[in-house]
């Protein structure tokens, strides 16, 4: 890996710099494409598009220090725009799309942003809001839309064709500093309204030097960005990294695609949140389980071999030479030709990360032979503070702190974090950032870990989420939760009950694919995700997983009692933030009938 394309000795400074040497050095490599690949952007064409928007920016008014949102599926206007916003010296922010107008309107008034670049599909929102955040006197000047102009609107190729006259592009970039701010993130907190990260460039270019250990990286890498671009991981993995390193981008703007994709790709480089391994692993073991016998057998052996040797990694044992030859049998009759399948047989760096995955699942993965390393971190210090390294995956922790990183654990228990990938802080709220960077610049992620004798981090659960029964038991609703979903494929999403209670109980939400295809393969009458919820041979089959789960769990942790409901759950609802992260609170409240059902005798 060459000095130029990484950050280190002679690294770019900035974002900005890092672009502009990619595209000089790689101008006719592709840059940026969509699924299918209907468009297909090289590295010139996206220097010369940066180079026109940033200029249409200028002439109406955008520069040092301002700010823009930008509300897009995935898709390649994104990185033109975001990457031309930054070149003018102004700060672009993504939103999800899945925020309703109240909420845009507090984003707008936080960041202050000039414009706001969007898709057709959600012009209305964006404008109601912007007339919202009018009357509050909170102004947004302009509405650019990538894909068409409706009334109140500026297309985005009207401002590629407006260029300012007074604006010097080279001389903006080049005045970018390594401590300008490169984005705003609005966490999806739990509680309260989501507060703005202010990550700098240097916060990025110090996180991404942890890219050279996982070996050479440049344009022939490949990755697919399918995550909202406002989650901060999928602008670390699928935007900001291929800046440095010259990767390609594949869009994908569905996340149901994320297999097609997958298939098509061959990525080199895949973050994938735990539910979506959880679904490959569900369905590659559904379409295995139909295979004619011989080699539905088969398979199965391989993957308990391949199994056997990534826990022997994880554990530090040396296998016998009778394993070794097993490995090498399993690896050349089904694993390599399951990796190809998945699309998963080129990856150079997978990671998991913005929850826990279950351990089996993990195991699974590295059993077919994908060096998948759990990650942990926050949008706070840039998404990542520790990853599990390739030549050492210890299921169950998330590796040792990233190049720069200091982690050490509080008396209490505590998660600390220290580093140049601690965020500058929350935007125009200094009393928060007092409250979570501490006088000695610790980071106080509020979530409870330990270290094991090798080195490697354990996370417990977040610090005010544990479960305390009424027998004053503490427990982690999340290490549950995951107990129940890797033995239940079928639950989509757990919800662990139990604080000052004597038993635990446990709200279930299904997977809509999964259980269609339940329903598909046993025939079932009803299809539709609320009829199931009722299906006996449906309940069934999650009486049978909460079975097996409550037989690795402890006694104290089992669940008693259970609920399925007909409701699902997405993320950027009542009950998920729009990471994905179960809203304990909101979820009492809304359910507490059924909750309390659960206690009844």
């Amino acid at each position: 890996m060459s000095s130029s394309s990484i950050p280190g000795s002679g690294s770019p400074r900035t974002l900005c710099e890092a672009f502009q040497s990619v595209v000089a050095s790689h101008p006719d490599a592709v840059a940026l494409r969509t699924l299918g690949g209907q468009v297909s952007i090289s590295w010139r064409e996206y220097g010369e598009r940066v180079r026109a928007i940033a200029s249409g920016l200028a002439a109406l008014g955008i520069g040092r220090g301002d700010t823009v949102a930008l509300m897009m599926t995935n898709r390649p206007e994104f990185h033109l725009c975001d990457t031309a916003i930054l070149h003018t010296g102004a700060t672009p922010f993504s939103v999800y799309n899945t925020n309703p107008v109240d909420l845009l309107v507090y984003q707008f008034g936080n960041a202050g942003n000039k414009a706001v670049i969007c898709e057709r599909q959600f012009a209305p929102q964006v404008l109601e809001a912007v007339e919202k955040a009018a009357a509050q006197g909170i102004q947004v000047n302009h509405v650019i839309c990538v894909d068409d102009a409706p009334a109140g609107t500026i297309a985005l190729t009207a401002v590629q064709s407006a260029q300012s006259e007074d604006f010097d592009f080279d001389a903006s970039w080049r005045a970018v500093e390594p401590e300008d701010l490169l984005t705003i993130v609005y966490t999806s907190g739990t509680t309260g309204p989501p507060k703005g990260v202010e990550l700098t460039h240097t916060n990025f270019i110090e996180n991404a030097r942890v890219i050279e250990e996982f070996g050479e990286a440049g344009p022939e890498d490949r990755v697919v960005s399918y995550l909202p671009d406002a989650h901060a991981a999928n602008r670390w993995f699928a935007h900001y990294l291929s800046m440095i390193t010259g990767a390609q981008i594949t869009t994908s703007p569905d996340l149901k695609q994320v297999a097609e994709a997958l298939a098509e790709v061959h990525p080199s480089v895949f973050l994938g949140v735990p539910r979506v391994w959880v679904k490959v692993k569900a369905a590659l073991e559904n379409r295995i389980s139909a295979e004619p016998l011989p080699k539905r057998l088969i398979a199965q052996w391989a993957i308990r071999t391949g199994r056997a040797r990534a826990r022997a990694v994880s554990d530090g044992r040396t296998q016998h030479a009778l394993d070794t030859a097993r490995n090498r049998l399993a690896e050349r009759l089904v694993l390599s030709g399951l990796r190809e399948r998945l699309g998963l047989d080129r990856v150079r760096v997978a990671v998991t990360g913005s929850a826990p995955i279950p351990p089996d699942t993990h195991e699974f993965f590295l059993g077919l032979g994908i060096p998948l390393c759990e990650g942990y971190g926050m949008t706070e210090c840039t998404a990542g503070a520790t990853v599990s390294r390739p030549e050492r995956i210890k299921i169950g922790t998330v590796g040792t702190p990233l190049p720069g990183a200091e982690v050490r654990i509080a008396d209490d228990g505590e998660v600390l974090v220290r580093g140049k990938n601690v965020m500058r802080g929350y935007r125009k709220a200094p009393d928060k950032t007092a409250e979570t960077i501490d006088g000695d610049g610790w980071l106080h992620t509020g979530d409870i870990g330990a270290f094991d004798e090798d080195g490697h981090l354990r996370i417990v659960d977040r610090k005010k989420e544990l479960i305390i029964s009424a027998a004053g038991k503490n427990m982690s609703p999340t290490n549950i939760e995951n107990t129940i979903t890797e033995n239940c494929p079928l639950a989509g999403t757990v919800v662990a009950i139990g604080d000052a209670r004597h038993y635990n109980t446990a709200l279930i939400c299904l997977d809509p694919d999964l259980v269609a295809a339940f329903a598909e393969r046993h025939q079932l009458p009803e299809r539709g995700t609320a009829a199931l919820a009722k299906d006996p041979t449906v309940l069934r089959a999650i009486e049978e997983g909460i079975e097996a789960a409550n037989a690795k769990l402890s006694r104290v942790e089992q669940i008693k009692r259970f609920a399925v409901l007909p409701d699902v759950w997405t993320p950027g609802s009542d009950c998920l933030t729009a990471t994905g992260k179960l809203r304990r609170k909101p979820i009492a409240t809304q359910y507490a009938a059924t909750i309390e059902s659960l206690y009844s005798t």
